[in-house]
């Protein structure tokens, strides 16, 4: 064969390495799922931002956000192996160990829980224990079970004749001026406001010492034991997406929200990011100087010793299998908070 030859086919060589090359993916993306607790909205937002700007895909994962919702079942899917992360909460997964089903939560996005407490703005309620005066409180079972429970535990004057069950209406509240009804921070008063023409007085149970974590990254004890690598990238990615979403460009993050829930409005987007900026959801505690989603041990057994004392988890139940924090707590995406 001659020099020119030779030199032809090596030059034919390279054309066809280089086309396969354009053809391939350079890493072949780990798929992921994970389920949230409800329909899209901006608390869900940082997730959302992860798939929409290509930050899962940086880490070398494509993630499918299954939306949750009146109907649906994400919690199962998980415990059934269909989803591989889950929305949770430290209250759930304490009730997972109890249940003998290995869910462990690996993040937690939110250090407080959204949940408030709403009353009427002209009737002298200036503090969370003036609450007791009232006639009546508006909340869901699980409230009553729960913080209701520490209510009366913590604070005088809360009583059972207090209760009135709550259908998600803000109709019955709004016209008994002598009553407070539950609520998300980052909701229920933007709608009680617009429907109301007046914005009722804000308590959140986590400003008064009511302080579970929440918008919890849970997962099972087998993808921690077998993909742990993958849990680690879903959680960095994930943070990562939550800095960007609350600091950065997220109209592509809030446009996928409105496709997933085509009744979410720009307003109410608007109106929820500010509250968690304001409140301190997302970003306080130790979150604050170590990242989104760090927890500790600390205020973990404060939230189990709190559900021991209103009876709703036994002492000796072994609440450390609910959680773990090697993935968290590491700095991970501070350098984007602009």
């Amino acid at each position: 064969m001659t020099n020119a030859r030779i030199f032809k086919s090596f030059v034919a060589a390279l054309s066809l390495t280089g086309a396969a090359a354009v053809s391939m993916p350079a890493y072949a993306l780990d798929e992921v799922t994970y389920g949230t607790n409800w329909l899209a909205q901006a608390e869900h937002g940082g997730f959302y931002q992860a798939v929409a700007d290509g930050t899962y895909e940086k880490y070398g994962l494509k993630v499918t956000i299954v939306q949750g919702g009146p109907q649906a079942a994400n919690r199962s899917l998980l415990i059934a192996g269909k989803v591989d992360f889950y929305m949770g909460s430290p209250l759930g997964e304490m009730d997972a160990v109890k249940e003998g089903i290995p869910l462990i939560d690996v993040a937690a996005i939110f250090q407080k829980d959204p949940q408030v407490l709403l009353a009427h703005p002209d009737q002298g309620i200036e503090t969370f224990a003036d609450l007791a005066k009232l006639e009546s409180i508006f909340m869901g079972k699980d409230g009553y079970v729960t913080y209701f429970e520490w209510m009366k535990k913590n604070f005088e004057g809360f009583t059972d004749a207090q209760y009135k069950p709550y259908t998600f209406n803000p109709a019955p509240f709004i016209a008994d001026p002598k009553s407070a009804q539950q609520g998300y921070l980052t909701s229920e008063p933007y709608e009680i406001e617009k429907q109301a023409g007046w914005a009722p007085k804000v308590f959140l149970l986590a400003d008064n010492g009511y302080n579970p974590y929440s918008t919890m990254i849970t997962t099972t004890a087998t993808m921690v034991e077998t993909k742990s690598d993958v849990v680690q990238r879903f959680v960095d990615a994930s943070i990562e997406g939550w800095y960007n979403y609350l600091y950065g460009d997220n109209k592509a993050a809030n446009d996928l929200i409105k496709k997933d829930n085509p009744e979410m409005t720009d307003g109410q987007i608007e109106y929820s990011i500010a509250k968690m900026k304001e409140y301190g959801i997302v970003e306080s505690a130790e979150a604050l100087d170590k990242g989104i989603g760090c927890m500790t041990d600390d205020k973990y057994k404060a939230f189990f010793d709190a559900m021991v004392q209103i009876g709703v988890q036994p002492a000796d139940l072994d609440y450390k299998k609910a959680y773990t924090t090697q993935y968290v707590c590491k700095g991970v995406g501070l350098a984007l908070k602009k």
